[in-house]
């Protein structure tokens, strides 16, 4: 099974950035895409967060590995976090 990657930003109100990869089944509409952002930043503690088109961007196809395959057959997505995503 192929995914697709897509580099995700979001800023805090600090100033400072989230930067993940949502990593989806390759044939997922990106409007999920973006749902699946906000579920993740939801459960960071984030009231509301809204990740917009320009904060989302397809990045590469690539083999599915197995530390992601649980989570993208339950949830739908991978969350893979980059900077500043640790609490």
């Amino acid at each position: 099974m192929e995914v697709a990657v897509f580099d995700t930003y979001f800023k805090k109100k600090d100033g400072r950035y989230l930067h993940f990869n949502i990593i989806v089944h390759k044939d997922t509409a990106f409007e999920e895409v973006l749902k699946y952002g906000n579920s993740y930043l939801e459960t960071k503690g984030f009231s509301s967060p809204v990740i917009l088109h320009k904060d989302c961007r397809f990045c590469h196809i690539t083999p599915l590995i197995p530390l992601w395959e649980a989570q993208i057959s339950s949830k739908g997505y991978f969350i893979h976090e980059l900077e500043g995503c640790r609490s």
